[in-house]
């Protein structure tokens, strides 16, 4: 087989006029669709001479400019026609843009001299890259074209994926957890985040340990903190290195996810029907509003008669601010919903269960993590409280027997380390948020920036 690639290809002005003649670059900006052209090499063929056969790599994709080409597809594609016969205008070699397909699907061969340009297929979506939207659209077509022209549908789902840069608008689908993070490192936050730590230590260090401030004297200093917290063999028996340590840490997180999840699913149940039934509202929510802004503290003594484990009253003290927060937030969703969407749902049929079902429950989801997100926290500080009285671990205990033993810098130890423990775990409800509501992703996101 002979064959001449002229490596200049054909005039710019004439090659764009042939994109612009076919049918998956009819579509693409100007710009685009310059950059694709300089990307073919003309080749010219005489008649009977074969382009390609079965089995042979696949690495460029054809256009016809002139002549007549015949296209036959091997068995094993499964077209229902296999033979087409193609002219000035179509394309073919699109296996070079299948993903498991890195050979040659087809037998090419020329009925007439025909002059044709080639594509590389990798250059090409290297191209297609750079405007994702447009890149999309192009591949969108070479799906059809191989659904439609060639008959074999099957093998348009195999194009290969067009890799993009993330904006905003392209999250639907992907992990907005990690799309802020992205996000984050880029914008300046993260930095004037360490300005502010900085800031924050660098005050603790000079009003405690050089100016020695009147209110800040008696404060331990963030010198004999860190020496406490990173010593093997800590003087007040608390450090990185102590079992107790981590024991004080896993005993409150086990408390702590025991109120969450009794929170949760009772504040969702009780907010949603809150929000949804006004004569369940007209009898609970005076009594739930009575009892919302009693402080923790004032029912420890309820909760030690209650519960006779002492391991009961601390995780009922601490369920209960979370409780009052998730189900607030829950009926606050379900009432901002608009009530046209239920009336729709209605008017096409959908039966009161349904309506809640799908209507009702998602539209709340946003208020509810937000809810959710809100009473992780109160969870934690409603702990601190419940285990200085109550309790024997955790890092409340560890607060409250600090102080009445005046070991100060322990005191600071278990108060970061709280708020540490505290920030994960609100970091993991915002990230099961994140994943349960994929559908308001771009909304979510575009808020973010």
């Amino acid at each position: 087989m002979t064959q001449q690639d002229l490596e200049a290809g054909v005039p710019h002005a004439d090659v764009l006029e042939i994109y612009r003649r076919t049918v998956p670059f009819q579509a693409v900006p100007e710009i685009l669709l310059g950059k694709i052209a300089h990307l073919g090499n003309s080749a010219f063929y005489a008649a009977g001479e074969i382009i390609y056969k079965t089995g042979d790599d696949a690495n460029d994709i054809c256009i016809i400019v002139s002549g007549r080409v015949e296209h036959e597809l091997e068995p094993q594609a499964q077209a229902r026609r296999p033979l087409k016969v193609l002219e000035a205008g179509d394309v073919f070699g699109w296996a070079a843009l299948l993903s498991k397909y890195p050979r040659r699907l087809a037998k090419a061969i020329c009925t007439e001299q025909a002059e044709v340009i080639r594509i590389n297929g990798e250059k090409l979506l290297r191209v297609l890259e750079t405007d994702p939207a447009a890149g999309d659209h192009v591949m969108s077509q070479f799906a059809t074209m191989i659904a439609r022209d060639y008959t074999v549908p099957g093998l348009g789902a195999m194009l290969r994926k067009i890799h993009r840069r993330i904006h905003a608008g392209d999250v639907q689908g992907m992990n907005l957890t990690l799309y802020r993070y992205q996000q984050w490192l880029k914008s300046p936050r993260p930095y004037l985040m360490v300005v502010g730590f900085t800031l924050f230590v660098g005050f603790w260090y000079l009003a405690v340990e050089v100016w020695k401030l009147p209110r800040f004297r008696d404060m331990p200093g963030i010198t004999a903190v860190v020496k406490e917290w990173l010593n093997p063999d800590p003087a007040y028996g608390l450090s990185i290195y102590t079992p107790e340590y981590y024991k004080h840490i896993g005993v409150s997180i086990w408390r702590v996810t025991q109120a969450f999840f009794l929170a949760t699913v009772l504040g969702v149940s009780v907010g949603l029907m809150l929000g949804w039934s006004k004569k369940f509202k007209e009898y609970v929510f005076p009594v739930f509003e009575t009892l919302r802004p009693i402080p923790i503290l004032a029912w420890v003594p309820l909760a030690i008669v209650m519960f006779v484990a002492t391991e009961s009253a601390v995780i009922y003290l601490t369920f209960l601010a979370s409780f009052f927060a998730t189900a607030l937030n829950t009926m606050l969703g379900v009432e901002s919903i608009d009530e046209s969407y239920v009336r729709a749902a209605c008017c096409l049929g959908a039966k009161r269960a349904q309506v809640f079902r799908h209507v009702i429950v998602p539209g709340a989801l946003p208020f509810i993590f937000t809810g959710l997100q809100i009473s992780v926290g109160v969870s934690w500080f409603s702990l601190v409280a419940a285990e200085m009285v109550s309790g024997q671990y955790g890092l409340g205990y560890v607060i409250n027997t600090s102080y009445t033993m005046v070991r100060y810098p322990t005191i600071v130890i278990g108060m970061i380390t709280l708020g540490f423990v505290g920030y994960i775990t609100s970091a993991m409800v915002r990230a099961m948020g994140d994943h349960l509501m994929k559908w308001r992703t771009r909304e979510l996101a575009l808020g973010a920036q």
